[in-house]
């Protein structure tokens, strides 16, 4: 029992990073348990494992679920229960989708899931597509148009708009069934599911995105990320051209399972599917004409987690509430990081206001950074703002924060990667918030003093930065140079002023950061 106690309070010590939740996926292709930790607004994978069961495989021809199929699943399943059992989280949700669903043996099958102590709900076609829809925008805020979720035994659609989404539809069009539509050639899998989708009622521009949710989708954003030499390795969040995309998709319909394995990051399973994958996209994307093809790693899993958030957990930045929870576990608290954002936002120009949630996302992670050894933590921290998955940051933004990551390390000779991403006017503005954070943090050490007794403004042209006459000696060589640098990147002249003290009248505390309070 002491022993449990220690442990138990050992856990707890790592705070928000630890498992806490956990959703068990029992797909007709696989079987998955994904464990989350993080924010609950921006939740991250603390383990994610799967068993190939394919359990839908004989559906269409047996109508069920095959026995070895079944021992399989179980056997992953059996395993899943003492992981969580061990781990102590009892915030489990278990779902069954179209494999259960469909087959005539599902019921006594989910029987035999609840045997070892979970409880499945088996979801309809209609719930998956709204949750699964959930998921992307929960990823996306704002997103409209259309999510295509492809898992192994069914296909979900559903319109999504101003946060909310549409009634879904499910169409027997898996990675599993896309095989029996084709007899000879792939061309006969568009033209089977432009039937479906048109018998259906989705024959009309979605005017929007369309966003694409399923590992297969994602395989193909991996093969359009090596055609296009991408800069970034994850394929969340990737944009494609509706007339790139066709292209894309004709190439891999047209391309055998052996060409696309030999491609880095395919594996064998994706690059069977992935031909019959593509060949339906371009009945998609014939029958929905969107603006562009929106890849997302969120979907029914995440859809799950974000769906029972209250209201104001789901206004929150998705992008802020991540960054929030892994700067702190890396030694920056938010706290700090507004009260830094809130000192150099002095030294913004007027010319160039917003961009107020990435200049608080730059600012927490430079700080977090510095937690690091010297010679590992720019490069480790341009890692993160480049790879790390972040909800709710495009490219570009990726791009800015790994500028103001440099540019607080000093280092003026930016990743060639930075330049691919983002225009020269965003990078010159991510620097300057750099900048600023390495003059605010090496001027008092981020001390109390920092921030009540010193000042960063933008008067009468000039780059002014004020400290009191008790609080002058601050003002020391190194931070001459920090000021020097700043005031040559925005273009102004530089200079240190000192005064007798400060009046709130006066001079003002500025503002705290915008979307800090909700965090």
């Amino acid at each position: 029992m002491v022993l449990r106690r220690r442990r138990a309070d050992r856990d707890g010590k790592f705070g928000a990073n630890r498992a806490q939740r956990a959703i068990i996926d029992i797909g007709s292709n696989t079987v998955r348990l994904v464990v989350y930790g993080g924010s609950p607004r921006a939740p991250i994978v603390l383990l994610n494992e799967k068993v190939i069961a394919r359990l839908g495989h004989e559906i269409g021809e047996t109508g069920r679920l095959a026995d070895d199929a079944i021992d399989i699943a179980m056997r992953g399943l059996e395993r899943y229960a003492l992981i969580l059992k061990e781990l102590a989280i009892s915030d489990v949700e278990v779902v069954a989708t179209a494999a259960a669903r469909d087959a005539e043996n599902g019921p006594e099958f989910l029987e035999q899931v609840r045997q070892l102590g979970l409880s499945p709900r088996l979801l309809s076609g209609k719930d998956e597509a709204r949750i699964s829809a959930m998921g992307v925008i929960g990823a996306f805020p704002g997103a409209a148009g259309v999510v295509a979720d492809l898992g192994g035994g069914s296909l979900e659609l559903v319109r999504i708009e101003n946060g909310g989404c549409g009634v879904g539809t499910t169409l027997p069009l898996g990675t599993l069934r896309l095989p029996e539509l084709r007899i000879t050639k792939p061309g006969e899998v568009k033209k089977s599911a432009n039937q479906m989708l048109k018998a259906a009622g989705w024959d009309a521009a979605v005017g929007g995105n369309l966003y694409l949710v399923g590992g297969t989708w994602r395989a193909m954003a991996v093969y359009a990320m090596q055609q296009q030499s991408h800069s970034l390795s994850d394929p969340h969040g990737l944009e494609v051209g509706r007339e790139e995309i066709q292209a894309i998709s004709a190439e891999i319909a047209a391309a055998t399972p052996d060409e696309l394995r030999a491609i880095p990051r395919i594996s064998s399973q994706r690059s069977q599917t992935m031909p019959d994958a593509a060949a339906l996209l371009l009945a998609l994307l014939k029958r929905l004409d969107p603006d562009k093809v929106v890849f997302s790693s969120w979907g029914l899993r995440e859809g799950l987690l974000f769906d029972r958030l209250e209201d104001f957990a789901r206004q929150q930045d998705p992008l802020l509430a991540g960054m929030a929870v892994f700067a702190g576990l890396h030694g920056c608290p938010p706290t700090l990081a507004a009260r830094v954002a809130a000192w150099t936002v002095g030294a913004i120009p007027a010319s160039r206001p917003g961009l107020e949630r990435l200049r608080l996302a730059a600012t927490m992670l430079a700080l977090a950074s510095m937690q690091t050894e010297p010679n590992i933590r720019t490069e480790q921290a341009v890692e993160w703002a480049l790879q790390k998955r972040w909800i709710g940051l495009a490219a570009h933004e990726r791009a800015m924060l790994a500028a103001a990551i440099s540019a607080n390390g000093n280092h003026t000779d930016l990743d060639p990667r930075i330049s691919e991403l983002a225009s020269p006017e965003a990078i010159d503005d991510a620097v300057c918030w750099g900048l600023s954070i390495r003059l605010c943090r090496r001027l008092g050490g981020l001390s109390r003093a920092t921030f009540e007794s010193t000042r960063l403004a933008i008067e009468d042209g000039k780059l002014v930065l004020k400290l009191e006459e008790s609080h002058a000696p601050l003002f020391g060589v190194p931070n001459e140079k920090d000021l020097r640098l700043l005031g040559d990147q925005l273009g102004l002249e530089y200079l240190a002023e000192i005064v007798p003290d400060f009046s709130v009248a006066a001079t003002p505390v500025p503002d705290p950061v915008p979307g800090m309070a909700a965090l």
